[in-house]
Order: structure tokens, then C-alpha cells, then sequence
């Protein structure tokens, strides 16, 4: 084993930040990561540290805040956030802690509020975060000016809402200009979530991610979603046919008379975009193939537009097809359990029972999400296991997860290194 960390010897005396570099720096990159990123809970909270409150967090979709008071509140680890439209029309966001003791300001997951008031003692917020009443309870030389609710990054892009818990954010607009153009079609501002739901895996967070970022399982896991899912999301896939090329090539044709985004872009290993047609003969992932909504999205005339397939990490997936949109966020709750939120969007003007049927709509992504979570499970259980040791990734089938460790590994030492040397 060389000069590598004694992981039992870790799993007594405690891990810190210094371990984790050495991990990191010490581990074969072709190699799933020593059993302690998996299960650890002080390394889960190095994770929540320096990865979640220090990255950009996919967290919801304008759609969900479509007028002045409209809100949603998320948890990244104990840090509950609001994320609200104000009086001025913009989105902003704010720690959803009270300037008084501290009680969270916002009980509910989603709402409409005229003023943001605190439960606890009725401090009351105007909907950019002003504090604007205290009661004369606070004295005279009280000023309610310096109590404003904590704000926090956020920036918004095609639809897309994204926070950032960090001091000083990575660098994320050239990815959101191209977000916007690629979402142009779609006009999310004019959808509307038409179901989510909410599952939470006895997983480690990245497990559920590197499960997601390769298809090696889909062929004995998940029969539903290749009905219509073909399995390369790249012609430069080294496993790509010559069918599946020409394929793409015909798509490619029709997106571009319908002025349709589709060449892929990347922009580093965090995030990725690329529209790949879907199985011929479907245009939609539902059971049959065929449209889930009969009221295609935005300015979409065409509902044979494959899936546009949208990476963020550290925790969104999404798939974009010409009637629905499927939006994924992963929130990590503890070293063993993530969840997992699925949103379908279709057009604000569809109506239930008539455009769309739920259970339809759903179906497929229900099923892939529960094989996925037993996945996990069983992934976890087995590197809980005394016997496990990072096992190797196949460079063709799995190229993707490689790409995440990758991208999670020199993230999380570049976090650390700028730690130490502040």
C-alpha cells in the first residue's frame, strides 16, 4: 500500500482536512475512493464544508417563484436557506435565520408571503431581506438597519436558479450563458412543475452521483427508461456505432431547421450540455415512446427534439425534451443517506387530465429512481464492508464517473488548499 493513509487507524483517531488531502493526492485516479469518503461522518462533514456550501447549488426553477412573495426554502447540511421573489420582481436569497435568536423565518417548503415574518417572536422581513419590525420591545437606540436577513449567492440563468453558500463563488458565468441559450426554447419562465417527488437513499451523496454518471448498469436495471433511452450521450463515445452516429446526424438536422441548440459544450468536468436524439420511433421518455404532454414547451414545435441532457455538479442532472423537462437535485442529509428530488415541468398553459397525465408522465423516471436508490443501497452496504478496497472503473463504460471523482477530488483539494493558505 506505499505511504497510504492506514484507514483503520483513521476510523479510531478521528479524519481531518489534512487526511483528506492525503487521500486524495495518494489515490489511483482510475479507482473508486477509499471507504471513508463513502461512510465517514466527519469526512461527510468536510464534504458539506468545502463542497456544498462552497460550489454552486442547483436549487429550483423561476417557474417556482412566478410573483412578488413567492418562495421555496432548501437545506444544504444545517444551513436552511429562503430563496424569494421581492417587491423589486428579483430572486434573492437569504439564510433562513432570524436576526433576533436565531428561529428559522420560513417553516414551509414553498409559499406566498406579503412580508417575511418570524414565527418566533413576529421580527418582521421585507422581501429583500430589510428588517422593518422589531416591536419598541428592542429600546430606542435599537436600528434595525443592521439586522437584515444574511444574504447569499444567487444568480439565475434560462430558468435555472443556482446559490452559493461561498464567500467568494466560483467562477459559473460562462456556464450560465450558455444555459441560457441551449433553455431558450423551453421559456421556463411560462412552465410549471407539474409533479416532484422526493426519495431518500441509504446512499452516500456520491454514490448517487457516480451512479448516474454511467450506464454500464442500464441494461440489467432499468428496463422502463430503455424503452426509449439510447445509452451514448456522445458520438465521440468510444462505444458509439456507426448507426447510432448517422442517427444523430439526422436529428441533428431537423434540430438546426428548427433553430434548436445541440452541439455539445463542457466547461470543465462540473458542467456539461449535449441534446442526444432519444430511440427512434420515440420522442418522449414515457412508457410508450410517445409524448407525455400534448402541449409541447415553450416555442417547441416539434416533439421530436431527443433529450438535452444538463450536468451540474455537485448536484443536478436534468433531461429536456420537447413536451417535458426533468429536473434532478441531489441533497446530501447524512454520511449514509441522500435525497433525491425529481421535478416534471411542462408548459404553464397544459392542463391535467387533458394535456397531461401525471401517473403517465412519471412512470419511467419512478422506476429508474427506485432500481437507482436499490443500487445505492447495495453499493453502500457492500463498502461498509471491512473487506472493501477502491475498486477500478472502466475507462469506456465509466469514463463519466472517473470524471466526477476527477472533478470532486481536485475541487475538494483546491477548497482545502485555499483554507490552508488563508
Amino acid at each position: 500500500m506505499g505511504n497510504l493513509i492506514d484507514i483503520k487507524q483513521l476510523s479510531s483517531s478521528g479524519i481531518s482536512r489534512q487526511d483528506v488531502a492525503k487521500m486524495l493526492q495518494d489515490r489511483n485516479p482510475t479507482y473508486s475512493l477509499p471507504q471513508p469518503f463513502y461512510n465517514d461522518p466527519l469526512l461527510f462533514q468536510i464534504d458539506m464544508e468545502e463542497i456544498y456550501c462552497k460550489e454552486w447549488l442547483f436549487v429550483g426553477l423561476t417557474c417556482e417563484l412566478p410573483a412578488k412573495g413567492n418562495f421555496i426554502t432548501v437545506d444544504i447540511g444545517s444551513n436552511p436557506i429562503i430563496v424569494v421573489r421581492n417587491q423589486h420582481n428579483e430572486i434573492q436569497a437569504f439564510h433562513n435565520v432570524c436576526r433576533h435568536r436565531g428561529s428559522k423565518v420560513c417553516l414551509q417548503p414553498k409559499g406566498k408571503v406579503a412580508k417575511l415574518v418570524c414565527p418566533y417572536h413576529q421580527w418582521t422581513y421585507e422581501l429583500d431581506g430589510q428588517l422593518i419590525f422589531a416591536g419598541t420591545e428592542m429600546g430606542d437606540d435599537f436600528c434595525k438597519s443592521n439586522f437584515s436577513l444574511k444574504p447569499v449567492h444567487v444568480k439565475t440563468a434560462g430558468g435555472y436558479v443556482f446559490i452559493s453558500l461561498a464567500e467568494n463563488p466560483p467562477e459559473i458565468e460562462p456556464f450560465l450563458k450558455d444555459l441560457a441559450h441551449y433553455l431558450e426554447p423551453y421559456d421556463l419562465d411560462n412552465a410549471k412543475v407539474a409533479v416532484e417527488s422526493n426519495i431518500v437513499e441509504k446512499a452516500n451523496w456520491k454514490l448517487v452521483l457516480e451512479n448516474n454518471r454511467e450506464c454500464y448498469h442500464c441494461n440489467g436495471s432499468h428496463p422502463e427508461l430503455l424503452n426509449s433511452l439510447l445509452e451514448w450521450d456522445d458520438t465521440t463515445d468510444p462505444r458509439a456505432s456507426n448507426e447510432f452516429k448517422a442517427h444523430v446526424a439526422r436529428k441533428q438536422a431537423d434540430w438546426d431547421a428548427e433553430k434548436i441548440p445541440h452541439q455539445h459544450v463542457s466547461h470543465g468536468l462540473r458542467n456539461r450540455i449535449v441534446r442526444m436524439p432519444l430511440m427512434e420511433g420515440t420522442v418522449s421518455m414515457t412508457m410508450n415512446g410517445k409524448q407525455g404532454c400534448k402541449k409541447l414547451m415553450g416555442r417547441i414545435k416539434s416533439p421530436d427534439l431527443g433529450s438535452m441532457r444538463i450536468l451540474h455538479l455537485p448536484n443536478s442532472w436534468n433531461h429536456a425534451m420537447g413536451d417535458h423537462l426533468i429536473a434532478f437535485i441531489v441533497t446530501p442529509l447524512s454520511p449514509q443517506e441522500t435525497l433525491v428530488t425529481t421535478k416534471w415541468l411542462v408548459h404553464k398553459d397544459a392542463v391535467e387530465g387533458v394535456d397531461y397525465d401525471v401517473e403517465n408522465l412519471r412512470k419511467v423516471w419512478d422506476a429508474t429512481n427506485a432500481q437507482d436508490r436499490k443500487l445505492a443501497e447495495d453499493n453502500q452496504s457492500g463498502i461498509n464492508s471491512m473487506a472493501y478496497e477502491p475498486g477500478p472503473y472502466s475507462k469506456t463504460y465509466e469514463f463519466g464517473v472517473i470524471n466526477f471523482v476527477d472533478w470532486y477530488s481536485e475541487s475538494m483539494l483546491n477548497h482545502l488548499s485555499t483554507q490552508n493558505s488563508e
